[in-house]
């Protein structure tokens, strides 16, 4: 593979990455926002699949990365699991 080839495999790795993760993470603000707190079993994990598509670039180490760009995906995490833990606390409580 030349390397124009590599770097052209990579531009549109970032840009399907950054339209998944964009489509993942509206489609959850999307059910919270029009089905309220009964979107939110649908809207935790729709969150959580979003970071399967990381929409920084993939190649660069996570020590590497500036700190905007972890900052962005530790919040998103502990979003996520947050969500997940509430509807388990819902669910064990029979809320």
């Amino acid at each position: 593979m030349t390397q124009a080839e590599t770097a052209k495999s990579k531009k549109i790795s970032k840009s399907f990455n950054r339209i998944g993760y964009s489509a993942f993470v509206l489609l959850a603000v999307g059910r919270l926002i029009f089905q309220g707190m009964d979107g939110l079993a649908e809207a935790a994990p729709s969150l959580g699949i979003a970071l399967i598509f990381d929409p920084f670039d993939q190649s660069v180490a996570w020590k590497d990365r500036p700190a905007y760009q972890r900052i962005w995906l530790i919040v998103h995490v502990s979003i996520s699991l947050g969500l997940l833990a509430w509807l388990g606390y819902q669910k064990w409580n029979g809320l």
